[in-house]
């Protein structure tokens, strides 16, 4: 077969127009495994090509961080605030002020918020820092004096996934970092009854108390994103809301990426294999750290249409490996490979917002609204399976 020959079975004249290959030593270090932290504190494992990503990343950080302290300096410490276009009588120059800093702003978000400046730019544009002005200033501490002690399905499932958050970490996995951890998630179950508790928040609310410094802030990080950022009912009891994204997600894959689409639905392919992770841990559990935290900061700016887009990067940017899989287990180990060692966020954001196209919330929307009758019967089915099995035993 074509391709298969070894330099043994060919003819002595083509043997010495065949260059003999050695490794490069760019090649021998690719394939030496070094471990080391990131920023956050989490264990990363990759090649040394791997931590001169790394390091090239950080640089640019620098760099991005240099450009909001000169705006800083020129326009004010919350320049960022003064983006929001007022009717009546805002004189015109404010207006076009305004503007300039809103289309400045979605460009220096998208080139990542410097993680000194994150904590309160994120509390600022995701809503956080107004949800929280519309309670007693007591209002947390208050919450968790209310629930301590107390015991539910909800809290039983936190604590015993509270050794299965991120283990290792120097903090997260440590008693203190437990205790910081149960109290953001417990005191937000009683808040939120409807979600109560979701196996996926944990990585969720782990990640914002790394970011935030403080739980306060990052209780009310998660509340925002629960209630204002996500679609509704992503983390209740039957995940609608997520089996709906699911959906959504395969219909942008069929549309923004045909032929990746059609060779998985070939192979019966279910994209919630992956997907559902995904949407539950917002990239947390599978994307290294500072990705995750870069594809956050537009997710609290631009809203959950991000999620979308990185959805479908993940699969565009290995579109060619995929196309030649013939097993549901190769697409998986691909996807998981390429996550696990996505540690240049601009390579994966440069590939979600120009290669992948325009899906604005409107058109998500009315996706979602598309979708969610058949997610309902379905959930509707299962549950009258399981009531017919239960009479059954009976």
């Amino acid at each position: 077969m074509f391709g298969t020959q070894s330099k043994r079975d060919l003819p002595l004249e083509f043997q010495s127009q065949i260059p003999i290959l050695r490794p490069s030593i760019h090649a021998r270090r690719a394939n030496l495994t070094v471990k080391f932290q990131d920023l956050y504190g989490f264990t990363v494992e990759g090649n040394v090509d791997d931590v001169n990503v790394l390091n090239e990343v950080r640089e640019k950080v620098r760099q991005q961080g240099r450009e909001w302290w000169s705006l800083e300096a020129n326009k004010g410490a919350n320049w960022y605030l003064q983006t929001s276009i007022s009717e009546g009588n805002l004189k015109s120059s404010l207006k076009f002020s305004a503007l300039g800093n809103s289309i400045t702003l979605k460009r220096l978000i998208r080139k990542g918020i410097p993680p000194v400046l994150r904590p309160k730019v994120w509390f600022s544009l995701s809503g956080a820092a107004k949800k929280k002005s519309t309670v007693p200033e007591s209002y947390y501490d208050d919450l968790i004096k209310a629930t301590e002690g107390k015991v539910t399905p909800a809290t039983r499932q936190i604590d015993h996934d509270l050794p299965r958050t991120f283990p290792g970490h120097p903090w997260l996995d440590t008693p203190e970092g437990h205790s910081a951890l149960r109290r953001v998630l417990v005191g937000y179950s009683f808040r939120d009854s409807d979600v109560g508790y979701c196996q996926g928040l944990n990585y969720v609310a782990a990640l914002l108390l790394l970011v935030m410094k403080t739980e306060e802030d990052a209780f009310w990080m998660l509340a925002v994103l629960l209630e204002n950022v996500l679609v509704n009912d992503c983390y209740t009891n039957n995940l609608s809301g997520c089996h709906v994204e699911q959906r959504v997600v395969k219909e942008f894959l069929d549309k923004k990426c045909p032929r990746i689409a059609a060779h998985l639905e070939a192979m019966e392919f279910d994209v919630s294999l992956v997907a559902t992770e995904w949407f539950l841990c917002l990239f947390s559990k599978s994307l290294p750290s500072e990705t995750t935290l870069r594809v956050w900061d537009v997710l609290f700016y631009e809203g959950a249409k991000v999620l979308f887009h990185v959805a479908l990067a993940i699969f565009k940017m290995k579109e060619d490996q995929l196309l030649i899989t013939h097993h549901v287990g190769d697409v998986i180990s691909i996807l998981q490979r390429t996550t696990h060692h996505l540690f240049d966020p601009d390579e994966l954001l440069t590939v979600a917002f120009d290669k992948i196209g325009s899906m604005t919330t409107n058109t998500i929307s009315k996706q979602r609204k598309k979708q969610e009758p058949a997610v309902m019967k379905e959930l509707d089915q299962r549950i009258r399976r399981l009531n017919s099995l239960k009479l059954d035993e009976k």
